[in-house]
């Protein structure tokens, strides 16, 4: 797939504007595998206002070559959009529920306005981990974002959740009850996407 993809609303429903963050919110999206990606494509719009974000990539996609071309395509040196990212990964569902726990620690010197979080839940879909430990670490990582919804700060949460087969299924049930808004994106014809909004709060935009 392409992308960026343009963006068309859901027929019949409200759908927020595409690339465009909430501020001082819980943001969920999911729908299309390429989630993880696409999470780029709200970047320049933040990192342009001088905006800082920290992103917690649990889906080890992020690209620095793809940000890169963004600054430049912006007439901009890259060094003027990776000065404003910070970057932490995490291959297990532990190590996820821990940087998000950690977050207020990191914030102490690194003043982010936006946090993207990526395949949550999808790493705590593992069937390597028992589904109780793994359930208990869903439970601490939900925790951990809902006090971090108290703060100035931007929460976004990237997911392809809905493309796996598994049984724990009302784990992403729990992070759509969680979010203050809810973004379900689609592959349509064409090369479009389609944003529809299931679950809305009425929240400004950075």
């Amino acid at each position: 797939m392409n992308l960026p993809l343009a963006a068309s609303s859901g027929e019949g429903q409200s759908s927020p504007r595409p690339w465009v963050l909430p501020s001082r919110a819980l943001t969920f999206y999911y729908g299309c595998p390429e989630m993880p990606r696409l999470s780029h494509y709200f970047l320049p719009r933040v990192l342009l206002a001088e905006k800082r974000i920290l992103y917690l990539d649990g889906a080890n996609h992020i690209s620095p070559l793809l940000i890169a071309r963004f600054a430049r395509e912006r007439g901009l040196e890259p060094s003027a959009f990776n000065t404003l990212i910070r970057v932490s990964r995490a291959f297990t569902c532990f190590q996820l529920t821990e940087l998000i726990r950690r977050v207020p620690k990191i914030l102490e010197t690194f003043a982010a306005d936006v946090l993207i979080v990526t395949s949550l839940p999808d790493l705590f879909f593992d069937e390597d981990v028992r589904e109780p430990e793994a359930r208990a670490s869903l439970e601490l990582a939900l925790e951990g974002l809902g006090k971090l919804a108290a703060l100035p700060l931007s929460i976004a949460v990237f997911s392809d959740a809905t493309s796996f087969k598994t049984s724990r299924r009302d784990f992403l049930h729990r992070l759509w009850k969680q979010a203050n808004e809810v973004v379900k994106v689609e592959a349509r014809l064409g090369d479009k996407l389609s944003f529809t909004c299931e679950k809305a709060a009425p929240l400004l935009a950075i």
